[in-house]
């Protein structure tokens, strides 16, 4: 597992969404990068109920990169902090078990879904999110597999991505990148990303 990079792709006026994820799939694959299959991330939202005192909410995230797995992140009464829990897909079963504490928020299931590249050590995964039926917009991830320390190759991450995205690329990393630039990164901080990404989109529509 490398660093994982989420950068938003706003869509331009007077294109739809598949047409941008062609777009895009043209620079990729000029820069080498060849399909290899599809990919999915999808969460689900669980808001406790009001017996229960000061509402928490849990989000469940999956990711097709780890099938088995399903990623809980609980988010703490005051929302300023959240503990992540990665668990067997049994996780999902669970929560239907505990529909007296925990219930699904409706028509907030929210889900990013494409083609996904390899590019030498990089792997890109270019996803048309929605909830419900709804488009919402694009994201692109972008990982370097070579290294799990964004403070050693954060400028190669960004050199690639700037090669076919443009000018949406910072030169800084995105907030979640800094903060963590000396640590080594593993498969929950994809997952962090992608949470912090869906809920801005769910913003957008008055839905969190």
């Amino acid at each position: 597992m490398g660093v994982i990079v989420l950068q938003l792709f706003a869509v331009p006026e007077g294109k739809s969404g598949p047409q941008v994820i062609d777009i895009l799939t043209k620079r990729v694959t000029s820069l080498g990068g060849v399909l290899s299959g599809s990919f999915m991330v999808d969460c689900e939202t669980y808001t406790s109920v009001a017996s229960l005192g000061a509402t928490r909410s849990v989000h469940l995230l999956h990711n097709s990169e780890t099938p088995a797995s399903v990623f809980a992140l609980l988010e703490a009464a005051s929302g300023n902090k959240t503990v992540a829990l990665v668990a067997d897909n049994l996780f999902d079963l669970l929560m239907l078990k505990l529909s007296n504490f925990y219930q699904a928020k409706k028509q907030t299931k929210i889900e990013s879904r494409g083609p996904r590249f390899e590019a030498g050590d990089f792997l890109v995964k270019l996803g048309s999110v929605t909830m419900g039926p709804a488009f919402k917009g694009i994201l692109v991830e972008v990982e370097y597999q070579a290294c799990s320390l964004p403070a050693a190759c954060w400028d190669l991450i960004r050199e690639f991505m700037q090669g076919f995205l443009g000018g949406c690329v910072p030169s800084t990393p995105p907030q979640y990148i800094q903060n963590r630039f000396g640590d080594m990164l593993g498969p929950i901080d994809g997952i962090n990303q992608y949470l912090e990404q869906f809920n801005a989109f769910r913003k957008t529509t008055g839905i969190r």
